[in-house]
C-alpha cells in the first residue's frame, strides 16, 4: 500500500493526497497518472486501475484543490468560492462509478472521470450537509489532513492516532522531560 487514508472519508482521504500544504515544499502522494490509478484501486473507489492519463491527472489535482477551498471555508467560516463550487458541481454531475453485485460481493469498475465524480459528489454532500460540523484539521504542525471528528465527546485533535497522535504526545513528552 502506497497511500494513507487516515479522514475516514475517500474525499477527505484524497484532499491528503498532497500533504504537508504549509511547507514550502509540499509532499504531492498522487503526481502521476500510475500514482493517481493506485490511489483510486486503494481507496477502494475502483477495483481495477483506469489507466488515467496525463488530462485524468490535471482534473484529480483541480478536483482535489477546489475540495480542499469549499472544507477550508467551512473550517474557518467563510463563504465558499465560487470557483471550486463551480469545479466540485461540475465534477459532481459526471456518470458516476459501476457498482454491480457479484456471488462474491461487489465490483467497482469506471474511468477516472468516474471515480473524481464520485468524490466531487460525497464533497457536496460533506460540505453542504450536517457534517460540516464535524469538519477538523489534524493537530500535528505539519499535517493538513482534515477528517470529520466523530468522536464521542467531538474532542479527536489528530488525522489518526498511530501517527500524527503519536508524534505530537511523544514530542511533548521528550520537551517535559528535557525541563
Amino acid at each position: 500500500m502506497r497511500h494513507v487514508f487516515p479522514c475516514g472519508t475517500p474525499t477527505l482521504d484524497f484532499v491528503g493526497t498532497l500533504q504537508e500544504r504549509r511547507a514550502p515544499v509540499p509532499i504531492e502522494r498522487i503526481g502521476s497518472p500510475g500514482l493517481l490509478d493506485s490511489w483510486f484501486v486503494e481507496s477502494g473507489l475502483l477495483d481495477e486501475r483506469p489507466a488515467s492519463d496525463r488530462a485524468d491527472l490535471r482534473a484529480a489535482l483541480e478536483l482535489r484543490e477546489a475540495i480542499y477551498l469549499l472544507v477550508r471555508a467551512r473550517l474557518i467560516g467563510t463563504p465558499l468560492p465560487a470557483g471550486a463550487v463551480t469545479a466540485v458541481n461540475r465534477r459532481a454531475a459526471g456518470v458516476p462509478v459501476a457498482l454491480c453485485l457479484r456471488p462474491g460481493g461487489t465490483s467497482r469498475s469506471g474511468t477516472a472521470a468516474q471515480a473524481l465524480a464520485d468524490l466531487a459528489r460525497e464533497a457536496v454532500e460533506i460540505v453542504a450537509g450536517p457534517d460540516a460540523a464535524l469538519l477538523r484539521e489534524c493537530g500535528h504542525p505539519d499535517c493538513t489532513h482534515v477528517y470529520l471528528d466523530r468522536s464521542r465527546g467531538r474532542r479527536r485533535e489528530w488525522c489518526a492516532m498511530r501517527t500524527c497522535g503519536n508524534r505530537v504526545k511523544a514530542a511533548a513528552l521528550r520537551a517535559r522531560r528535557r525541563q
